[in-house]
């Protein structure tokens, strides 16, 4: 059974190889390994921006989840993007991505989080069932991108 912990400095090639999969799957996104792996580092050694919870078995990273801080002025206190999510492709349907998710729900309850926000593309379907099954809800609110 994976154990469910933190991300480290050491796990950061692998977090970046787990992204180039999860970006390669969304429609808005392109996978880019040194963006990437320059993105994870600036979480894992800053706890204030957020926080990765990996699924490891031995050395071997199956999965990931990344809050990231924020506040917000509607809820009045601390809030979290959920900003990544992704397991391995041949560690898929055994329960590892229902385990991540729910440990960064405790995570956000037990740390005072008023809300978790996340992203999905509107057409993947099997995404956004398991996001319901895990009591998120759709919003009305529209995302508007400026890349600068």
């Amino acid at each position: 059974m994976p154990t469910i912990e933190p991300a480290t400095i050491a796990d950061l090639d692998q977090l970046a190889d787990l992204l180039g999969i999860l970006f390669s799957q969304e429609a808005e996104l392109t996978p880019d390994w040194d963006k990437q792996l320059r993105g994870l580092q600036a979480i894992v050694t800053s706890p204030a921006v957020g926080q990765i919870f990996v699924a490891r078995d031995g050395g071997l990273v199956l999965g990931m989840v990344s809050l990231l801080r924020t506040i917000s002025t509607a809820e009045g206190g601390p809030v979290c993007w959920l900003e990544d999510m992704v397991v391995r492709p041949d560690a898929r349907a055994a329960g590892i991505g229902s385990r991540l998710l729910q440990h960064a729900i405790d995570y956000a309850r037990a740390n005072g989080f008023k809300r978790i926000t996340l992203l999905t593309d509107g057409d993947n379907d099997g995404a956004r069932r398991f996001y319901q099954r895990h009591g998120f809800q759709p919003s009305a609110m529209a995302t508007l991108r400026l890349t600068l």
